[in-house]
């Protein structure tokens, strides 16, 4: 086996965002382009001589080429063992789980989560350390430093795997398995949750409708909603992972999964409705005259979860995402639970679940999860839903309405400005950087302004400060708006509004939200010229 070394130089832009590198597929397809991130993963890990690597992705065009690249990059760097998904194919919450139960060294997700496939799509790939969490900022910080200095890669010269055959084979010292991607998630969900009794209220006659949008969580909700737990088949639609997601986009909206809401909207639709995103991490549920928002979502499990068997112990505590709305704390304070906030980013919730600080954490963009895995899980919180709904015996209206009831309503929307000029936005945002302190006390759509800042976090386990994570403004009235720069767009910037405000009010909780939210809105607009500095009339989504 010939070990090549390929003299190479540094390419501008691989700075790694929240989850990872991501970028055009186009963009990862050009010569040493994917070799260089990949060298600058090896060297910011500390190398992987003698390490054991899973690698797997959501099945997006070039996952399967990208795979066969890593896999003769590792093996030229020494790995022991490789362990990859069928057909390239892993979950991101199952990589996450395979990576723990083997006590790997990490592994390499190849996932662009929510984002569009296909050749003129997206593609992403990121590192997930031992506790099968995302990198946290440190290694991020010393691959992008690696990408800056690099002149070389290796690569063995070795024939690529057969990626659909199951079983173990050997380059040159580097053991190389293929593994069944579903197995090892379904037994880990048949210990967190009671299977029998979701399958008893299936077989009562509870309808549901599972989204896998043509992306990774297909076969896993197949096995386990169709396979273990007796729904009807044809229950979960879309469920063949296709390399451009079937031509549509993965992200559980109601933009982009509008065929299961009007489906649920329907007379003939299911008591329970719900998707997944790319690589099967995020998740929305619905029922009958009922659409949750992942906000209340994180607030409604919080309250719920000691009903499955694998929290019936109680929540450590709980964690959400600044942006995420108020509404997990309210639950929090009532059970005398602690409540973090973190900036937007799955790994700033892993020392907190490392170190046992919390059991349950979400993020606003449809992302829930607990201390099972390190990322967050789509199918594991739907299974979470059904287990609560099985239990309860309510519908899933019945139970937000007496959330709602018990706790107050949070109303919260996010508007999403996608692919905006990036001088523009960076320009919006350091506009209300620079207006902050004059902020408190003057009036705006009727609202007052009660405080403005710039979210920081003190990590309560290792001390570290992350900064400038996205500009709040708080009003009197308890109303909240809050400004970000998404990092998951790989075209211009993405500009995140976030909007809400708390109503205690039981009969005013049957209004629309972007009704309840208009002089809230109005406000956002207002502060931060949105219209005049993006060229934008409205949001590109509305979630």
């Amino acid at each position: 086996m010939q070990i090549k070394t390929i003299a190479t130089k540094p390419i501008d832009g691989q700075k790694p965002g929240t989850s990872g590198l991501r970028k055009k597929t186009r963009v990862f397809m050009q010569p040493g382009y994917l070799e260089n991130y990949v060298e600058a993963i090896f060297a910011g890990v500390g190398g992987v001589t003698g390490k054991v690597l899973v690698i797997g992705g959501d099945g997006r065009f070039f996952n399967d080429k990208a795979i066969q690249t890593i896999i003769k990059m590792a093996v030229a760097h020494g790995a022991k063992k490789l362990v990859i998904g069928k057909g390239g194919l892993f979950s991101t919450p199952a990589a996450s789980n395979v990576i723990r139960k083997l006590g790997a060294f990490g592994g390499v997700v190849l996932s662009a989560s929510h984002n569009p496939g296909g050749e003129d799509g997206d593609f992403g790939i990121k590192f997930n350390g031992s506790n099968g969490g995302p990198a946290p900022e440190n290694v991020t910080d010393a691959i992008f430093a690696a990408t800056k200095t690099i002149t070389e890669y290796r690569i063995a010269d070795i024939a690529d795997i057969d990626l659909d055959r199951l079983g173990a084979s050997k380059a040159g010292e580097t053991e190389i398995e293929v593994v069944d991607p579903v197995a090892d998630y379904v037994e880990l969900m048949e210990k967190l949750f009671d299977f029998d009794k979701i399958a008893a209220l299936i077989k009562s006659g509870f309808t549901l409708r599972f989204d896998a949008m043509h992306a990774a969580t297909g076969p896993y909700a197949k096995a386990i909603l169709e396979g273990k737990l007796g729904a009807a088949p044809g229950s979960v639609i879309n469920a063949v992972p296709l390399p451009d997601f079937g031509g549509g986009h993965p992200d559980p909206n109601p933009i982009y999964a509008k065929e299961l809401y009007d489906f649920m909207a329907s007379p003939g639709g299911a008591d329970f409705g719900a998707a997944s995103d790319g690589d099967g991490d995020r998740n929305i549920v619905i029922g009958r005259g009922a659409v949750v928002t992942p906000s209340d979502s994180l607030a409604l499990l919080a309250a719920n979860a000691h009903l499955a068997k694998g929290y019936a112990r109680g929540l450590a505590g709980v964690a959400r995402s600044m942006p995420t709305s108020g509404a997990v704390d309210r639950v929090a304070a009532k059970k005398g639970l602690d409540c973090y906030e973190t900036p937007t980013g799955w790994k700033f919730f892993g020392n907190l679940l490392d170190a046992g600080k919390v059991t349950l954490c979400g993020e606003e963009s449809a992302g829930t999860g607990s201390d099972h895995v390190r990322e967050k899980d789509g199918l594991w919180a739907v299974l979470l839903w059904l287990n609560i709904l099985a239990v309860r015996g309510e519908s899933l209206k019945d139970i937000q309405e007496k959330h709602w009831a018990e706790y107050g309503r949070t109303f919260y929307t996010r508007h999403d400005y996608e692919a905006v000029d990036t001088a523009a936005a960076e320009g919006l945002v350091n506009r209300l950087r620079d207006m902050m302190p004059t902020l408190p006390g003057t009036k705006v759509a009727d609202l007052e302004v009660a405080s403005a800042d710039d979210f920081a976090y003190n990590d309560p386990v290792d001390g570290s400060v992350t900064k400038k994570q996205g500009i709040r403004i708080l009003f009197k009235g308890g109303e909240r708006v809050v400004f970000r720069l998404s990092g998951t767009g790989t075209e211009g910037a993405t500009l995140r509004v976030y909007l809400e405000s708390f109503e205690p009010d039981v009969a005013k909780h049957g209004q629309d939200a972007q009704v309840a939210l208009a002089k809230v809105i109005e406000a956002a607009d207002t502060l931060a010229e949105i219209k005049a500095r993006t060229g934008r009339q409205a949001p590109d989504v509305i979630t």
